[in-house]
């Protein structure tokens, strides 16, 4: 006999996980997960981080909204970051700094000398810095564990190996069909399959929304003289790197986005190089190796924003997507949220500042 479920969610990375655990306590889950386990593709390739500027002002709220409780459930570590930007962009960063400062991010202008402070080595002609000292280190797999143990507890059913190959909504219920993994039923299909949302979308008869997955890179260098254990996130501000310490070592992304099939990605050389090309004009120091390379799908929306909300024109199907790179660090406002959405119930302190409006699947329409 069919088993049959309240909700069955369709990705087990950060976003299914976390929206499984709020949602336990109110109904039966069910986890799918197409890989052998939890978390392999952009989930396990994070580059770690909480940066309150990252996605633009309006996923702010979503990242403000969650800091309270990554900080209290220990999975921050203080890093600070720091925007620089040349000579000559003097417009840029005023509107960045209006922008969000706007928006409620803690920001604080440097000049040159306490960017040489902070940035030891940094070549001439980047003369001016923003410093951002609520950014942190974030242990995505203990968040990650952290959400799954919590779904197990509320008695959350995770099935890998379970890739969705068919999907028929019927008698107000959806069949959906793993292969030689079997069938389940549902009332309500959640699709948090990241760089799959539109694949997913199509099997259940929803219209795809141009959810698209970026090729994110990162590379670990070694270098010489040493940096401070303390150097903060440093990215340009008009988006062309980062880089920030991990464990004596340094990570390092040229800030790419190419656009993919959702895939089991790799690196690219051309993506090293030029991520190697732009830092080495940013600090005079020596890279000794490349010691690793990875790379991640980073999936958005066409105007960028996350979607959460029941699709307008499919019974039944809720869209828990296009979270970008940001995902990790909007994790805990961003599920409560959707839960909140899905089961029909107010709103609590952690996400009444959010606007439904803002990431409803319905501006899309």
């Amino acid at each position: 006999m069919t088993e049959s479920f309240d909700i069955a969610v369709i990705g087990a990375g950060m976003a299914g996980a976390s929206i499984a655990a709020e949602l336990a306590p109110h109904a039966r889950v069910v986890l799918c997960e197409g890989e052998d386990f939890p978390g392999y593709h952009t989930t396990g390739r994070s580059a770690a981080f909480r940066e309150e500027c990252y996605g633009g002002p309006d996923v702010v709220p979503l990242t403000l909204a969650s800091g309270a409780y990554l900080q209290e459930g220990g999975f921050l570590t203080p890093r600070g970051g720091l925007y620089v930007a040349r000579s000559g962009q003097e417009e840029q960063v005023e509107a960045f700094l209006e922008t969000f400062c706007d928006a409620g991010v803690t920001i604080e202008r440097l000049d040159r000398t306490a960017l040489e402070a902070r940035l030891p080595g940094v070549r001439a002609g980047w003369d001016h810095a923003l410093s951002q000292p609520n950014c942190a280190d974030i242990d995505v797999a203990g968040l990650h564990q952290h959400y799954l143990r919590l779904a197990k507890a509320g008695g959350v059913d995770l099935r890998v190996r379970h890739r969705l190959q068919r999907v028929e909504r019927e008698g107000g219920s959806w069949r959906l069909d793993f292969g030689a993994a079997g069938e389940l039923r549902a009332g309500v299909l959640v699709n948090a399959a990241g760089a799959w949302a539109d694949h997913v979308a199509k099997l259940a008869g929803a219209r795809p929304l141009g959810v698209q997955p970026l090729r994110r890179t990162v590379a670990q260098l070694r270098v010489t003289p040493p940096f401070p254990a303390d150097l903060p996130l440093t990215l340009d501000i008009s988006g062309d790197f980062y880089f920030r310490p991990e464990n004596g070592r340094l990570w390092l992304s040229p800030h790419d986005e190419t656009p993919s099939e959702p895939c089991d990605a790799a690196p690219e050389e051309y993506d090293v190089a030029l991520a190697i090309d732009r830092f080495e004009k940013v600090v005079d120091w020596r890279i000794e190796a490349v010691e690793r390379k990875w790379a991640g799908l980073r999936s958005f929306s066409p105007d960028r924003l996350p979607v959460y909300g029941y699709d307008a024109a499919r019974e039944g199907f809720f869209w828990f997507a296009g979270q970008g790179g940001y995902g990790i660090q909007t994790a805990p406002a961003a599920a409560r949220f959707a839960a909140q959405l899905l089961l029909g119930q107010p709103r609590d302190a952690m996400t009444e500042r959010l606007d439904e409006r803002l990431y409803s699947p319905g501006r899309f329409s």
